[in-house]
This record gives structure tokens, C-alpha cells and sequence, in this order.
């Protein structure tokens, strides 16, 4: 089984196996709804998500000399 790189960086969780035959308009409608679902989540949790992601997405903290024990 071959695992696809997933967004959120998960590697397990439930497989969604998307009909490999719907229809253009089908297929459509399902990425309308979850550009809907996006926007609606977005809109409601923006400044929370920015956060969030601005945390997960920052390089990590070096520490400064001054908050290292000097041993000496």
C-alpha cells in the first residue's frame, strides 16, 4: 500500500477512497463543499489559525549565550 503525503502531516488515520467514477460536475461539487467548509472554518477560527500555524511553521529557537550556564 502505497501512503500519499498528506497536508497535515499525518501518517494514519481513516483512508478516503474517492469513487474513481464520478463525474466532472460530482467531482466538482465535492471540491465546492469543501471550499465552503474551508472558508466557513477559516472565516470563524482566522486568527486562531494564523497562531497556530505561525507556531508550527517557525524555525526553532536558538538559545541565546546569555540563558546557557556558563560551567566556568
Amino acid at each position: 500500500m502505497t501512503r500519499h503525503h498528506r497536508p497535515s502531516g499525518t501518517t494514519s488515520g481513516l483512508d478516503f477512497l474517492t469513487p474513481d467514477n464520478w463525474s466532472a460536475d460530482q467531482a466538482l461539487a465535492v471540491v465546492e463543499l469543501l471550499d465552503d467548509l474551508r472558508e466557513r472554518i477559516c472565516r470563524h477560527y482566522q486568527l486562531a489559525l494564523h497562531e497556530l500555524l505561525r507556531e508550527q511553521r517557525a524555525p526553532p529557537m536558538k538559545p541565546h549565550l546569555n540563558d546557557v550556564d556558563d560551567p566556568f
